[in-house]
């Protein structure tokens, strides 16, 4: 084993704020090197230093031995150095194979396009990178029309394509399902059988201690410790990223149903179909104070159904009952008037808007409660994102913070707020602690976990299997745009969950 990667003393300082205080790194040829740490550790800025996005203030950076001197983003490509990260860099508007292309070919003047020969490249590095059939056979189809694992798979095709040596995977699981997974671990083997060596940053642990070698915590800028994973225990790591005692991250109680008020069914679904959102046939019931998991593989229905009840894509057939009355919704509108709230999966395009303050987010889905005869008034806006602040623990340096600034974490947050300032009796997560750090995680729990403890209906989205099982009072299953079993909590199973998702449940 060679020592692929060495970054030794490196210091950066943003604006006066120290982001990396002399931290080492290093990887050795056929390792996956795993790095942990808060949202804003270091771990985006060390990964900018060795790509070349940003130069490091001082220290060394060494690539087989030898310092580089000048890096950039060219300079590391032809070092073979890759980097994948959450949020993919495709061309919408490209084909596969163009995407594909466009990073590895040659560029010059009045050059022919041999497009057999690109789409038979591309179909082989998609192979490669173990995409499934129908992508892997179709590199025409266009990257917008992608799902987020798709997209990753294209970005890993190019990487393998590119004869990476150096490959950095940022959050690569964050929106795939349990099957999916797999098959990235499969082709990180291969990869680490041919002698890559592969950075892994992710905030899960169970993928952490399966997949990596060694790991290094990175907290406030420092690197904390590097630790052989026969060395460290999961407690011992979320302790040293976080810097203290953390509490349970899934803080569930079991739900009050049939006390009280409490245990009425909020919302109910009948045979629901949209034939725009691939959705047939749903049928599911959630009750006050209850959270139902909607569990699934992607592309099995899941976001389609949140987007169908919120009316993005309204039902064709069947119905949607709130608090036993039938309802028509046919626009996000409606869904609002009616007391649904749905906090999207992507934070970044749909969640939140980055350029804009926190309290502009924060009153964005109810500007009737912050204006006044079409005025919005700024003053009740700040004392709007004020009380959510407080209330949700956002860490911002106020309500006039850009949301750009915060970290994954505190946009969750500011994303939630905005939904929770409508004041709504049913809740629909999408992916709600999809790349956020483990600290800024059993917040967001908390935070579901007292808003249920307080009436509220939550149907929860998640592809961690996890987290569906530890914070859900029941689990749906979708499969192929229906619901294919419902489970109680004590019956539930990453087995029985996956036979169910899968179809293939006796």
């Amino acid at each position: 084993m060679s020592r692929l990667l060495g970054a030794v003393s490196i210091t950066k300082a943003f604006a006066g704020v120290q982001a990396l205080k002399g931290v080492d790194f290093h990887l050795e040829s056929g390792e996956v090197h795993a790095l942990v740490g808060e949202n804003g550790a270091g771990k985006s800025t060390l990964i900018k230093i060795i790509t070349g996005a940003e130069a490091a203030d001082s220290g060394t950076l060494r690539v087989d031995g030898e310092p580089v001197a000048r890096n950039s983003p060219r300079v590391s490509r032809d070092l073979g150095i890759a980097a994948i990260y959450q949020q993919p860099a495709l061309f919408p508007h490209l084909s596969v194979a163009e995407n594909i292309a466009i990073s590895l070919e040659g560029h010059g003047a009045w050059r022919r396009v041999d497009w057999k020969t690109r789409r038979t490249r591309a179909k082989e590095l998609l192979q490669r990178a173990g995409a499934p059939k129908e992508l892997a056979d179709d590199p025409d189809r266009l990257a917008a029309t992608l799902s987020m694992p798709e997209q990753q798979i294209v970005e890993i095709a190019k990487a393998i394509g590119a004869d990476a040596r150096i490959l950095i995977l940022d959050e690569p699981t964050a929106s795939l399902t349990e099957l999916e997974v797999e098959r990235l671990f499969g082709v990180i083997e291969t990869l680490r059988s041919l002698g890559a060596g592969v950075i892994y940053i992710s905030h899960r642990m169970d993928e952490i201690f399966r997949i990596a070698d060694r790991i290094t915590v990175l907290r406030d800028g420092e690197a904390v410790g590097t630790f052989r994973k026969s060395e460290v225990n999961r407690e011992q790591l979320i302790h040293a990223m976080v810097g203290r005692e953390l509490s349970t991250v899934y803080p569930k109680r079991e739900a009050a149903i049939g006390k009280m008020a409490i245990g009425e069914v909020a919302l109910e679904l009948r045979q629901l179909s949209s034939a725009a959102a691939e959705v047939r046939d749903v049928s599911l019931s959630v009750c006050r104070g209850e959270i139902v998991g909607l569990a699934g593989l992607v592309g099995s229905g899941r976001t389609q159904l949140a987007e169908t009840i919120f009316g993005l894509t309204p039902a064709d057939s069947g119905q949607i009952l709130v608090r036993g009355e039938p309802v028509r919704i046919t626009s996000p509108a409606q869904a609002i008037t009616h007391g649904i709230a749905y906090v999207p999966e992507d934070r970044r395009q749909h969640g939140v808007v980055l350029e804009m303050p926190v309290r502009a987010n924060v009153s964005l889905a109810n500007l009737a409660r912050v204006s006044h005869r079409g005025m919005i008034r700024h003053a009740a806006e700040r004392e709007l994102a004020q009380q959510y602040i407080g209330q949700l623990r956002i860490k911002a340096a106020g309500a006039e913070a850009e949301t750009s600034t915060l970290s994954g974490g505190n946009q969750q947050k500011v994303a939630l707020a905005r939904w929770l300032a409508t004041d709504p009796k049913i809740l629909i997560l999408d992916e709600p602690t999809q790349g956020v750090d483990v600290g800024s995680k059993a917040e967001i729990h908390k935070l579901i976990t007292e808003l249920a403890e307080k009436g509220m209906a939550i149907l929860m989205i998640s592809s961690e299997l996890e987290e569906i099982l530890g914070m859900s009072d029941r689990i749906a299953v979708m499969h192929a745009g229906t619901i294919r079993g419902t489970l109680s909590r004590e019956e539930a199973t990453q087995n029985k969950i996956l036979a169910l998702a899968l179809g293939t449940e006796s």
